[in-house]
């Protein structure tokens, strides 16, 4: 009976649908885990195709390649530690989220998954079937439970496996970020340890896909729920854990102990995470972004900068006649600041082209928000045509706020291959700016110092359609405005309770319809990053024709 079990757990970001890339990742991590004298390699949740893999794990050329796959992989890692690493299997015709130990050559054991994730992004239930509780398997004499997922944040699973002779709980996990999820896990897992008297290592990968991030976050919990390894949130990290047999159990040693980033950090990092492997994983190098001098252009040209490089940005300034002198100055100091290239396209000649077109069709009719938008419109048209000229992705910079009332122009600002202030509010927005000013990371590819001047932080936010405009010309105070959709998004409040805290009726009333009345350009707009359990698209879902209003404050 052995009284040490090592285990080489690898938190790593594999690419969705690279089969033959995240296996050859597997294999240098097995190589890395057998140089370190481990019993045992951990990889996370359906490594093998990348996660979440929606409808493409439906086509059987797919399935058939990732099995041939792991089947190969498993030949190929036989002499040394045991691998254990997730992807689809196929059980009686039925397929399943699985995660497979390989040994000696072939897989000795292939776990399937039990409970399946059918909520805010999550569809499994239409993927993938739904197992029987199996019981542990055995590597080097260690009993070891792997919940896979979802099935630890359940307690009959992992009382199942105690019940029938697990000695260590190994979780892989596919688990994106949004706030305060390391600590909702950490509360989760505890209970499972408690509830089991067993320890656990949680193990979840990393990396952005499309609007999720994957945060890592990995841990290991002895019995009593005692944190004993904590790895990095968002990096890639390897960390090999040695568990010793004791009289009480299996107890793992202490090992890296990072420290976790507060909640304005963690999103901005999610921010430049999700931007930089949506680029990477769809090929983009380079990135293009209309810059206004107001605040949201300025923050997404600094994500795009500590993504990929301010090398491999281009700024483009497109002023109009209502264009101020100090947002040309602001927009040109913040470009000047992180060091990308800023381009000056004036739309005056479209602008009065298109005006000219539509003139015997608008005769005799004022002149209102049709031809405001026509600015966006003629900026959106541009900028794509840069996108397609130099092959740069264009950014689109709307944030939560304006995304939720349709405070946007469809064909115009809303132009884009990616937001990744999609689901940041306009008030965290200033909060981000000035900690990004005051804060610089290793990981960050743009400079240190004040990226974004200090007045277009202070100054009143303005589309700059019309002369002498700001936002709240249209719309409530941002700290209203953001208050009451925090209410009606994330918590789902009727209108009755969010004018019981204080808001005028009007007020709500009105917000209420702008938000529903906006479905249709969400629908249309470009992928962003997930920051909250209610992000618009996965998330929240709702019908685009829709006539119901709330009417339970009269």
């Amino acid at each position: 009976m052995t009284d040490r079990f090592r285990l080489f757990l690898v938190q790593a970001n594999p690419a969705l649908g690279d089969i033959a890339g995240n296996l050859a990742k597997a294999r240098d991590y097995w190589a890395k885990g057998k140089a370190a004298g481990a019993d045992m390699v951990a990889l996370t949740e359906m490594f093998v195709t990348g996660y979440q893999t929606q409808d493409l794990i439906l086509k059987p050329a797919f399935q058939r390649e990732a099995i041939a796959g792991i089947e190969a992989l498993a030949q190929e890692c036989a002499d040394g530690p045991a691998l254990g690493i997730g992807g689809p299997a196929l059980v009686g015709g039925k397929l399943f989220n699985a995660w497979y130990v390989l040994q000696a050559g072939r897989a000795t054991a292939t776990v399937l998954k039990h409970h399946l994730p059918n909520d805010s992004l999550f569809d499994e239930k239409r993927l993938f079937a739904s197992a029987d509780v199996a019981g542990p398997y055995v590597v080097n004499g260690v009993r070891i439970g792997s919940p896979i997922c979802e099935d630890a944040w359940h307690p009959d699973v992992t009382e199942t496996l105690e019940e029938t002779g697990a000695e260590i709980l190994l979780v892989p996990n596919g688990s994106p970020y949004h706030r305060g999820k390391p600590n909702l896990r950490l509360n989760l897992m505890v209970e499972r340890v408690v509830e089991t008297g067993l320890p656990l290592v949680y193990l979840n990968m990393v990396g952005g896909q499309d609007d999720q991030v994957f945060d890592g976050s990995s841990m290991v919990l002895n019995p009593g729920g005692q944190l004993a390894v904590q790895m990095p949130q968002f990096d890639e990290a390897v960390e090999l854990v040695t568990f010793h047999r004791t009289a009480e159990g299996w107890r793992a040693d202490h090992g890296t102990k990072a420290a976790l980033p507060p909640i304005g950090e963690a999103d901005y990092r999610a921010c430049v995470i999700g931007l930089a492997d949506y680029m990477r994983k769809t090929g983009f190098k380079k990135a293009v972004l209309g810059l206004s001098g107001g605040i949201d252009s300025a923050i997404v040209a600094a994500i795009a900068a500590d993504a990929i490089g301010p090398e491999n940005v281009r700024c483009v300034m497109l002023p109009s006649e209502f264009t101020s002198a100090h947002s040309l100055e602001d927009a040109s100091a913040a470009a000047r600041a992180l060091g990308c290239k800023l381009d000056t396209l004036p739309i005056a000649g479209p602008q009065a082209a298109v005006t000219a077109a539509l003139a015997p069709l608008f005769e005799g009719l004022e002149e209102g928000v049709t031809e405001e938008n026509l600015q966006s419109r003629i900026r959106g048209l541009l900028l794509m045509a840069l996108s397609n000229k130099f092959g740069e992705m264009l950014l689109t910079t709307g944030n939560k706020s304006e995304m939720a009332v349709g405070y946007c122009t469809i064909y115009g600002d809303m132009n884009g291959g990616y937001n990744p202030v999609k689901d940041m509010y306009k008030t965290r927005m200033f909060l981000t700016a000035k900690w990004r000013n005051e804060t610089h990371r290793p990981w960050m590819l743009g400079p240190a110092g004040e990226v974004i001047p200090a007045r277009i932080i202070s100054k009143p936010p303005s589309a700059e359609l019309r002369a002498n405009q700001t936002d709240q010309d249209s719309l409530p105070p941002y700290e209203e405005l953001d208050a009451i959709l925090e209410g009606l998004v994330e918590k789902d409040l009727s209108v009755a309770e969010l004018v019981a805290q204080g808001f005028a009726l009007a007020t709500v009333k009105r917000v209420e319809h702008l938000l529903y009345l906006a479905e249709y350009k969400r629908f249309q707009s470009a992928p962003g990053v997930r920051l909250t359990q209610k992000a618009f698209w996965l998330d929240r879902r709702y019908p685009i024709a829709n006539r119901w209003r709330d009417r339970s404050a009269g």
